[in-house]
């Protein structure tokens, strides 16, 4: 009954069942949030429940309905009777060149990268107050450089690292919030080209991309031994932001 308890949105796969997995191994109880790859949450919850017992739950949600926001904020709470870390990971990720945004690409980038985590982190600061805890969001090194061909995703990345400086100021001193923003650590699940990848680790001064681990390592430090951080937004991008 004294394990902390994480939420984790998008917890299914990648980032996100990286860090439920490093989070559960720092003695966490975790609830992992997957809107439809459920099959793949249940993994994960089946893996970390075998190590230790009762301390994974799923909680399937549309983040795009604010109904089903402030449920999954009351089913999380009632998982374990607290709430000490929430993580706001998921995320769409998808090109919008200029000139053929259409209104539904905004409304989905927009809602899923800043929408969700605001009125997510809304219903459960009660919770997050109570146990002094804090809000990770998982930001990226685009809000700041904007990628090309990607400017919606770009824009609401950006407001989601905002996001980050203003509820510090609003949530503090009871709950501290950070953000982490990646680089290079996965490809793009539509591919790219090796001559690109090749472009892209070449402004990298470690000369390689990241793993999930690197971020799910960093999400821990902010949330267990960082007390004294927050309204910061840590790059995890192997040097990328560094290059001219």
């Amino acid at each position: 009954m004294n394990h902390k308890v994480a939420l984790i949105t998008g917890a299914a796969r990648r980032v996100g069942a990286e860090t439920a997995r490093t989070l559960h191994s720092k003695g966490m109880n975790v609830i992992l949030h997957c809107r439809s790859s459920l099959s793949d949450a249940e993994i994960v919850c089946a893996d970390l429940n075998r190590l230790r017992a009762n301390s994974a739950k799923i909680i399937q949600a549309d983040l795009h309905d604010n109904h089903a926001i402030v449920q999954l904020a009351e089913e999380t709470i009632a998982c374990w009777g607290r709430l000490d870390l929430l993580v706001n990971n998921a995320s769409s990720f998808y090109e919008t060149p200029l000139g053929e945004v259409t209104e539904e690409q905004w409304n989905d980038l927009l809602g899923s990268n800043l929408k969700a985590p605001f009125f997510l982190s809304q219903a459960v600061m009660p919770a997050l107050k109570e146990a002094n805890g804090c809000i990770i969001n998982i930001v990226d090194i685009h809000a700041e450089r904007p990628l090309v061909n990607f400017p919606v995703y770009s824009i609401a990345k950006a407001g989601l690292a905002a996001m980050t400086r203003s509820l510090a100021i609003e949530l503090g001193p009871e709950v501290r919030v950070n953000g982490v923003a990646p680089g290079a650590i996965l490809w793009p699940e539509q591919g790219l080209t090796e001559e690109k990848k090749k472009e892209m680790l070449s402004r990298i001064p470690l000369a390689r991309k990241g793993v999930e681990k690197d971020i799910a390592d960093t999400v821990a430090f902010l949330a267990l031994d960082a007390g004294y951080i927050t309204g910061q937004i840590i790059a995890v991008d192997g040097g990328r932001t560094v290059y001219a």
